[in-house]
């Protein structure tokens, strides 16, 4: 991908050859020098011969200009304003995944109001079918009583059908409903989650080439992605960002090289290096 380096005009040249005097009058070779900064051989080639394009994002070239000069006792200062390398401006990041205070609201609310109505429509029911009946007492016929004198004016009677105008009573069996809550369905985790806990200089794009972030991130941030939103991303200072998928931490460093890591993102959520 073709970075936008945003060059300032050169206001004096010579920077790649001001640091290789400066190594040869140390008595450094390349390699002392990239083992020492950390870097691979061919960046610092790349730094001393100002070829610019080959090291990325403008950030990164002015943080490796910065190390290198310090190594070597130079100025920093001289050696940026040397190499025309312009700072980037910090972009205004929209964030994809945050939710407005009011709408959380709005959807707690709703969620509480569902929860009563349906607490209301099995409750009722429930009350009015356990309620006690106050007709459910069944008339009884008595039975004949005797004459004075011990004995009985007639048989007794042991007929127990009701009389005609005697309704049956009909118990209701009572309804039982569970009250038992539902339980709520865990939430989704993200695909991908970067978590920042040092400032460094990020660019995701997703799967067509569309720009999602670019720019600088503080130290606190963190950005989420769903399933087949990113499919590359770029992290200057790679040691200072977390990267989860699905709530598990990679470990970057087959993606990283001189503290920038870069890898693609596949459909399947698998993760690769970038070829340079």
């Amino acid at each position: 991908m073709t970075y936008d380096h945003q060059m300032m005009t050169v206001g004096e040249s010579g920077c790649g050859e001001r640091l290789r005097k400066a190594r040869e009058a140390a008595g450094l070779s390349l390699e002392d020098v990239a083992s020492q900064l950390k870097m691979p051989r061919r960046v610092v080639e790349s730094l001393e011969n100002e070829d610019w394009d080959r090291l990325g994002a403008p950030v990164f070239v002015r943080g490796q200009l910065r190390s290198y000069s310090r190594l070597l006792g130079l100025t920093t200062s001289t050696t940026l304003s040397a190499s025309g390398v312009a700072p980037i401006e910090p972009t205004t990041l929209v964030s994809h995944s945050y939710t407005p205070r009011v709408q959380r609201l709005f959807e707690q609310g709703t969620r509480r109001i569902i929860y009563i109505v349906m607490t209301i429509a099995i409750a009722v029911p429930v009350w009015l079918a356990t309620k006690p009946h106050l007709n459910n007492n069944a008339s009884v016929q008595p039975l004949d009583a005797p004459v004075p004198g011990g004995e009985m004016a007639g048989p007794v009677s042991l007929d127990m059908t009701p009389e005609p105008n005697q309704a049956a009573t009909t118990v209701q069996a009572p309804l039982v409903a569970s009250f038992t809550p539902m339980s709520p369905r865990p939430s989704a985790k993200p695909a991908l989650s970067l978590r920042f806990s040092g400032d460094s200089w990020v660019q995701v794009t997703a799967p067509d080439g569309r720009t999602l972030e670019q720019g600088l991130l503080p130290a606190g941030e963190t950005r989420n992605y769903a399933v087949g939103e990113v499919g590359r991303v770029v992290l200057g200072n790679s040691t200072a960002v977390v990267v989860q998928q699905a709530g598990q931490p990679l470990d970057l460093t087959p993606f990283r090289r001189a503290n920038v890591a870069r890898f693609t993102v596949s459909s399947d959520g698998s993760l690769a290096p970038v070829a340079d």
